[in-house]
């Protein structure tokens, strides 16, 4: 996060009032503090369209700010954020990755399931 971008976590799947969504949780540098944030969109199902930010929000948080996601928490050392995040929205220590590659993880997704593959 030193270059100023943000890290995020693609979390899977979920339902929420019964209509598919996914999940993804990232930690964003913003005014000298580090802010995390829960995304959670309406799953289109569409393996070539992955700008996550861009997908429907479930959140009603989030429907004036779209893309911002429900705010968990924010702290000015980057390493408390981090273990912050993965302790309010489950995130896993090893799962990391530079912000927008959740998106590419989400098309993964699809297509695994388009294909039968395990894990769809």
């Amino acid at each position: 996060m030193r270059s100023g971008s943000g890290i995020e976590q693609f979390l899977g799947g979920v339902e929420v009032d019964g209509v598919a969504a996914v999940r993804w949780v990232a930690v964003s540098p913003m005014g000298g503090q580090y802010r995390i944030s829960l995304h959670t969109v309406q799953d289109l199902d569409d393996d070539r369209f992955g700008d996550l930010p861009e997908f429907p929000s479930l959140d009603p948080v989030d429907e004036d700010y779209v893309g911002e996601g429900r705010e968990l928490g924010c702290s000015t050392d980057e390493e408390q954020a981090i273990a912050l995040a993965e302790r309010l929205a489950g995130a896993a220590a090893d799962r990391w990755v530079n912000f927008g590659v959740a998106g590419e993880e989400y098309l993964d997704l699809v297509r695994s399931r388009r294909s039968g593959s395990p894990g769809s």
